[in-house]
Formats: C-alpha cells, structure tokens, sequence
C-alpha cells in the first residue's frame, strides 16, 4: 500500500494508543476525544484489512499485526521529532568520531572540549583513545589524534604539535639527579617506542646506559607509575604541565628530544566532512596558540 494512502492522523492515533494500550490514554495525550482516537484506528484498519487491537477482559492489547506495526510507527515518529526539532534549532547535529592518544587527549585536549562544543555546538563528538596503534580504515573512525613523524601510508597527516621528550620523576628520586650520567643509578621506565631513551641519551651526549625498567604502552600511565616513584619517566613535558607545575613531576634536566610530534591523522581516500573540517580549523587554532604552524588538512 503507498505510504500516502494512508492517514498520518491515523497512525498518530495508532502510535499513542500502542503504547497507552488504551484509546482513552492516548487521546488525552493527543488532546482529542476517544471517540476520535477510536474512529482513527477504525479507518487505518480499514485501510490495511487488518486488525491491529484486540479488546479483552483485561484492557486493549495488540494484534500480531499491531505488534508488528507499532515499534515501526514508533520509531518512525521519534525520528520525525528528533529531526524537526533539530531544524528548528539550526539544523540536523553531525557526530563526528575521533581516536585519540591517551597523552594527548589528558595533557591537551580535552581542557578544550568546552571550547569546541561552544563554537560548534551542532557537532556531537565521539571520543576514544589509543595507545598510538590505531586503524582510522577497520574502526570507522572520522580522524585519529597519534604521535610519530607524520609518514603512515594512505594516511593524509596535519601537524599539530611537536612534543619533545624528557624524563620526568618523582621529587624525592630528582634529588639525586645532578648529571645526566646519575640516571644509571635509577629505574628507566620504557614506553613502546624502543628509539626514545637512545635518541635522549644521543642529545644528553651520555653513553653507556640502557632503559631496563618496565615498558608500558601508554605514555600517561609510564608517567603515573613514575610519580609514584617507580622509576624515570620519558615523555613530553608539554602534556603534564600541570603535574610539573604543582610539583608532582620533576623534570631535572632540561636536555630534550625530538623524536615526534602530535598528528590530526585521516584516511586520505575519504572525504573530508563539514564537522571535520570545523574540527580540524579549530584544533590548528588551539594548537597554534601553543606555538606550531600546523597546516590546513583538505
């Protein structure tokens, strides 16, 4: 039957009385009479050959066929709501899927979701993390936030932010830290990125050493486990300022690494949507008030 044979009056009246179970009900809510409702249901059974209600000693209940219709017409009706309600506030919401690194979304950005969802209060963002091993291609994702050098093939990369590694520890254990060389009496906690202590160690112009503590596979908990007093921490201090500021973190020495940066990383064979494009302008912004010269990602 096509849809415009059918009543949208009727089917209102068939959504309430699905769900009052109860025609009386259900023209209270539509602010008509039961007569009505009553005369409404009539017309679309009518109309379909079917019957969609049956009445017991116990009340109104549904037919098959009403059990069949009503999730439908319920469902159709709230999305019709949702969607007129949007329109008049402005237009539909986007949502827009982002994986982030741990480090990254503790130490930077999410201090800054206030900021976004001011600026761009039509965009509904989904936040997940990472460990910096993320598939934007199996995981639907719109972008992904990562730390590297930019190179991941097929991948279109913006530069956010450079990040230059340094140790970090807890208060008591930087007391004895003069010299980079004192580092051999102490616990050198690993993150996954085997390169990091060697590259530090290169621009300390120290040798002879090697990290032997525990390796974790977050930058964020490598840190936790240093304030804790654990071991030496090999991370960019820019992401725990906070923590450095208030004394939790020491950084004892102020020799640091380069050995990456903060990335806004897609697909480059997927196309670049209005909410991510928003969210992209105004990341570079935030970013660049921190002092990178990210570029436009299109």
């Amino acid at each position: 039957m096509p849809l415009n044979a059918v009543s949208l009056n009727a089917l209102r009246a068939f959504d309430a009385a699905a769900r009052h179970l109860s025609f009386t009900r259900a023209a209270e809510e539509l602010c008509v009479t039961q007569a009505a409702v009553s005369h409404q249901v009539k017309a679309l059974e009518g109309q379909l050959g079917v019957a969609l209600f049956r009445r017991t000693t116990r009340g109104l209940v549904l037919s098959d066929e009403g059990m069949a219709l009503a999730p439908i017409a319920a469902d159709c009706f709230e999305r019709l709501g949702d969607m007129l309600e949007a329109l008049a506030q402005g237009g539909p919401r986007e949502v827009l899927t982002i994986s982030v690194v741990g480090t990254f979304a503790i130490g930077f950005l999410l201090e800054r979701l206030a900021d976004f969802r001011a600026h761009h209060p039509r965009i509904d963002l989904r936040v997940l993390t990472n460990n910096n091993k993320v598939d934007v291609f199996g995981e639907s994702l719109d972008c992904a936030i990562r730390f590297g050098d930019g190179a991941w093939r097929g991948i279109e990369a913006l530069a956010l932010l450079e990040a230059p590694i340094a140790p970090m520890c807890a208060p008591a254990l930087a007391q004895n830290l003069r010299a980079p060389e004192d580092l051999a009496r102490c616990v050198l906690l690993r993150s996954y990125r085997a390169q990091d202590w060697p590259a530090w160690f290169k621009a300390a112009r120290v040798s002879g050493l090697a990290a032997r503590g525990a390796m974790f596979d977050s930058s964020s908990l490598m840190v936790q486990a240093a304030q804790f007093g654990e071991g030496v921490a090999l991370a960019p201090p820019s992401m725990f300022r906070r923590e450095l500021q208030s004394g939790q973190l020491i950084q004892p020495f102020d020799i640091e690494a380069m050995v990456g940066g903060y990335w806004l990383t897609r697909p480059a064979s997927k196309e670049v949507s209005p909410a991510l494009a928003c969210f992209s302008a105004w990341l570079s912004a935030a970013c660049a008030v921190n002092g990178s010269t990210p570029r436009n990602l299109a």
